[in-house]
Order: structure tokens, then sequence, then C-alpha cells
């Protein structure tokens, strides 16, 4: 009995010290997993996949998209998408930067960050902006929840 009351104190301690690091090492490991969603959206962009691309997004009616106008569920967000993007030459090349992810809890975050769509004059000439998304983390992995992309005006 005595060593219990030596024991648990000591416990506490550690558990007082190290707790703030792994919780550290949890949101690096879910940052990592963000950029690995946006490489993969990417990727799929620029294979000319919306399919594959609107993966990236958490497949419910409750999702939403908010650009020139409000969207909601996603597949409202993949015709959108599908509507204003219907060539592999509208689509151009995808590129996202400046790329920051802010954790919230361990089980939603923000990220925020710019994209650049480089097109031929035809395809619809470059487009640049910023766009804020609140990510879930599911069963599926981290997902798009909630979307504002803001392009620069020309």
């Amino acid at each position: 009995m005595r060593m219990n009351r030596l024991v648990m104190p000591v416990i506490a301690v550690i558990l007082v010290v190290l707790a703030p690091g792994l919780g550290a090492q949890s949101a690096s490991a879910d940052a990592k997993a963000i950029q690995a969603v946006m490489d993969k959206q990417a990727a799929d962009w620029n294979q000319g996949d919306l399919e594959a691309f609107a993966s990236g997004y958490k497949n419910s009616p409750d999702i939403l998209f908010i650009s020139a106008k409000i969207n909601r569920g996603y597949a409202a967000m993949l015709q959108r998408y599908k509507t204003s993007y219907p060539t592999r030459e509208s689509m151009g090349t995808l590129t996202f930067s400046q790329i920051e992810v802010q954790p919230l809890d361990e089980r939603f975050a923000t990220l925020t960050g710019n994209f650049h769509l480089e097109r031929t004059a035809a395809g619809g000439g470059n487009s640049d902006g910023h766009y804020m998304l609140v990510l879930e983390k599911t069963a599926q992995g981290w997902k798009v929840v909630r979307d504002v992309t803001l392009p620069q005006a020309k």
C-alpha cells in the first residue's frame, strides 16, 4: 500500500511531462496526413480525374462550398466542378502553396493556402487565389467538410 502512494504521484508527474509532447506528435502526424490529402487532390486534378479529386471531400449532403455562390452537398460540389471544368484543357495544372494546417482538436483542423491553376488562353487562362478548408478526421481519413475558395480578380 505504501508503494502505491509513492508510485501514483510519480506516474502523474510523468504523464504531465509527456502529455504535451504526445499531443504535438499527433498534431504533426495529422498535419502530414492532411498535406497528403492536398497532394493527392493536386495529382488527381492534374490527371484530369475529377471523381478522384472529389474523394478528398466528405461524401455528405452537409458539406459546404463557398466561392462565387454557396453550394451544399457532395453531389452539388462535384457537379459544379464538372460544369466549371468540362475539359482537360479547362482544368489545366493545379498547384497548392503556402499551406498552413491548424489543428482545432483531434477531429477537426483548418487549412489555409494559395492555389494556382496554369492554363492556356484557350483553356480559360491562369487562375490564382486563396482558400480556407475545414477538414474532419473520418474513418476514411481526413476529408474536407467546408471549402471557402476566393479566386483573385483578374
